[in-house]
């Protein structure tokens, strides 16, 4: 539109320059009629104006439509290049590339947040490992897992970084230590939500800690009694016009009602056809499990990126799932993302 605008104000000047121009040159000894000039050029602005207004179909009275997400999130990055040590606006910025599923980026805007902080920000650390382990939840037992500790150190009551120690004192196998870290957030009054989760967490641990001779497995949430799973066989249409690669699959479950991280996640080598069973097991984040009786969206994507953020090119296929009333559905990657 606004080209348009700029080419009709063009073709307007050369009009009026076409009127004006001999108004205002002497011609049979006549004296140029200066102000004749000036009220021709103005009948011709501002009538043509008028007239444009009047008759055309824009929508000149519409309200401008809202900002989407990333527009927003765009904005506030090129705020932070003129702003570059506002540490709350990095954490913003990373929170926000989490929600958007952006976590290479968000990994990036904590990690700036970290440096200003000189590591003492434990909403920067829990942020990279967060991000980290949504790209991948081997992190887990890694670089994701050493940052979680530091954050407890800055700051031994923060619910989520004592949620995510626990997870990775689980996996390695210290169950007291994971019970003691859940124990911990249940007395911080976290919603009924996650209240629920942390309850039968350490349940669990109970369970396992009473057991002799069990081995100390790491638990996730969920990970007690039966679970809602999502079971799908996945293949590769033969009709898709580029080849797969040796790109890993990465399959997850969504919920399309709400934006934010998938409710599972898993990364597989990429042969076709297999069998795939995502549970709550395979959460990402506390809190986020797939729920019996939910309709949720299953994922298959080639990541030829080599993480789970969706670039264009990216062979997918998508398939609606009711949990606990559908048994094994086929997702057939079919399409490309633009």
């Amino acid at each position: 539109m606004v080209g348009f605008i700029l080419l009709a104000a063009a073709l307007l000047v050369a009009a009026v320059l076409v009127v004006v121009v001999p108004l205002l040159r002497k011609a049979g000894g006549l004296p140029p009629a200066t102000w004749t000039a000036f009220g021709v050029a103005g009948v011709l602005v501002v009538g043509s104006a008028l007239l444009y207004v009047t008759w055309s179909n824009w929508p000149w009275h519409t309200a401008t439509p809202p900002d989407s997400p990333q527009t927003m999130v765009a904005r506030l990055a090129r705020k932070l290049e003129r702003n570059p040590q506002d540490v709350a606006g990095w954490l913003t910025l990373g929170r926000s590339y989490t929600v958007l599923q952006e976590y290479p980026l968000a990994l990036r805007a904590f990690e700036r947040a970290d440096r200003l902080s000189d590591g003492k920000n434990a909403d920067a650390l829990t942020g990279e490992a967060e991000a980290l382990t949504l790209g991948d939840d081997s992190e887990l037992d890694g670089r994701a897992a050493r940052l979680i500790e530091r954050a407890l150190v800055v700051a031994p009551d923060s619910a989520k970084a004592l949620v995510l120690g626990a997870m990775v004192a689980a996996r390695r196998g210290d169950l007291p230590l994971a019970r003691q870290r859940f124990t911990k957030v249940l007395g911080l009054n976290p919603p009924d939500n996650i209240r629920a989760i942390l309850v039968q967490q350490i349940a669990a641990i109970d369970a396992r800690l009473a057991t002799p001779g069990t081995p100390q497995t790491p638990v996730t949430p969920g990970a007690a009694g039966a679970q809602p799973a999502v079971r799908v066989h996945v293949t590769l249409s033969p009709h898709l016009s580029v080849a797969p690669g040796n790109f890993p699959l990465f399959v997850f479950v969504r919920n399309p009602q709400a934006a934010g991280p998938p409710l599972a996640v898993k990364r597989l080598t990429n042969r076709f056809p297999q069998d795939v069973e995502l549970t709550a097991a395979d959460s990402m984040i506390p809190g986020r499990v797939i729920g019996a009786g939910t309709t949720v969206e299953v994922v298959a994507r080639i990541a030829r990126s080599g993480n789970p953020v969706g670039a264009s090119g990216d062979p997918y296929g998508v398939l609606t799932y009711k949990v606990g009333v559908d048994g094994q559905g086929s997702l057939v990657i079919d399409r490309l993302m633009p």
